[in-house]
């Protein structure tokens, strides 16, 4: 139970309220170390609970400081990757501190620059921010950040990915006053994560939750080999006339892809959407709504959807390309099988996305089920041989090629040289003319 946190009594009536009963494990092991005032650095997979393993001591200490109500300044921030994932927590800290006074505010890309900065001048204790945003009213004046008591680094590594490392940096030397670091993600990260932890973090408690092999347990993970895109297109139309599902995700590796599916269904008459960098902020979040009021079933989206989104009932993702690494893999099928419930993840695999196909399953040590649609069954069933690690073998070159190279080095080797032999001999460089044509007497050294 909840209760057995010492949590402000508004938050654990507002935990009751949300039908909140029993903590996840990555609540349980959090919780109590962030209640202490410790840096964090978790690792759990998606769905896990953990924004509530953060939002709940971060609120706690909004609560429990006396001096409070003095103070003007934005107390807490939280910093995301991307808009809908920014979104999505400022609903959660609205349903948390519904019986509180504490006041929240979100600034990100896509919105009116002035409203924010006007926003910001009300002081809010709690901010929410993507890192472009949060620069530019850094830049501009209109955010301080010295007042910042908690920093709370949500889906860290993605923001990496995205090059957000020097912004992060300046961020976080902003709050220069802050008394705790929370580090939240889904993987482990590489070494600019390890970097970026050593210099944020300050003696932290370690708790990694699960391995990325133990992601999404309860999602059955399929590939179906395909001979072109327009084989996929067929396959993605068959899986989503086929199988049973409330709502499904196709993941491209492309915008202009997103978009050529995405008229593709609609021509179709599937109720979808599309979602990608280029949308604007109005057409993201209407695409998003629809989804989870079910308006639509299918939405069409690059990787700016793998993360952050917590759709209930979405329970079937589709790899139309096959994501380019194992962490952005995990993300993707991380939006089925949250909270235990089961999903399905397929991937489509052309020959071209055999070896990453195989370097993926290597990363999370699994094997894919295979699987074949007899209506649609394509020539490509995988290459003819594979290595020990699973990857296609490629074609050799010959080796005869770099000894025919040497014998015709060879063979030139006595024709050039006679050739060297008749020329005739050239004067040192340092006694001939610039015009090459006069030889020039030596000049004495001067004395020194």
């Amino acid at each position: 139970m909840f209760s057995q946190f010492a949590l402000h009594e508004r938050l654990l009536k507002a935990v009751a309220e949300l039908n909140f009963t029993e903590p996840t494990p990555v609540q349980l092991a959090a919780i109590p170390p962030a209640l202490e005032g410790r840096d964090l650095r978790v690792t759990a997979q998606t769905g896990s609970g953990k924004t509530a393993a953060f939002l709940l001591p971060l609120l706690n200490r909004l609560l429990g400081d006396a001096n409070s109500k003095q103070r003007t300044d934005v107390r807490s921030l939280i910093l995301l990757p991307t808009r809908e994932l920014a979104q999505q927590i400022l609903k959660e800290v609205e349903r948390f501190s519904q019986f509180t006074f504490i006041k929240s505010a979100l600034v990100t890309g896509g919105e009116d620059f002035k409203e924010q900065a006007a926003l910001l001048r009300r002081q809010p204790d709690l901010l929410i921010a993507t890192p472009g945003r949060l620069m530019e009213h850094l830049n501009a004046g209109s955010l301080k950040l010295n007042g910042v008591e908690v920093l709370v680094l949500d889906e860290a590594d993605r923001m990496l990915d995205l090059g957000f490392a020097e912004d992060i940096e300046r961020i976080t030397a902003e709050c220069v006053n802050r008394q705790q670091t929370l580090l939240f993600s889904a993987t482990g990260g590489g070494k600019v994560l390890r970097e970026m932890i050593a210099k944020v973090l300050r003696e932290p408690v370690h708790l990694k939750l699960n391995s990325v092999d133990q992601l999404s347990e309860t999602t059955v993970q399929q590939i179906i080999t395909a001979d072109d895109p327009g084989h996929k297109e067929r396959l993605v139309h068959w899986l989503l006339t086929n199988e049973t599902y409330r709502k499904a995700i196709v993941f491209t590796n492309t915008r202009v892809q997103a978009d050529r599916l995405y008229g593709h269904l609609v021509a179709a008459d599937y109720k979808a959407f599309v979602l990608h960098g280029d949308k604007d902020q109005k057409d993201r979040k209407l695409a998003i709504d629809r989804l989870k009021q079910g308006g639509s079933k299918v939405l069409v989206a690059t990787d700016v959807a793998a993360r952050g989104l917590d759709i209930e009932g979405l329970d079937l993702v589709i790899n139309f390309d096959m994501p380019r690494s194992g962490d952005e893999y995990v993300h993707r099928i991380g939006r089925t099988g949250r909270a235990g419930a089961d999903g399905l993840a397929v991937s489509l695999i052309c020959h071209n996305d055999w070896n990453l196909m195989s370097s993926i399953e290597r990363y999370l040590k699994q094997r894919f089920e295979r699987r074949v649609i007899k209506e649609l069954k394509g020539s490509y069933q995988g290459p003819k041989n594979v290595k020990a690690s699973g990857k296609a073998v490629g074609v050799k070159k010959k080796k005869t090629d770099k000894k025919d190279g040497a014998k015709k080095s060879a063979a030139n080797k006595p024709a050039a040289a006679k050739r060297r032999s008749n020329a005739p001999k050239a004067a040192p460089s340092s006694l001939v003319s610039q015009d090459g044509m006069a030889p020039l007497k030596r000049k004495k050294p001067a004395a020194e």
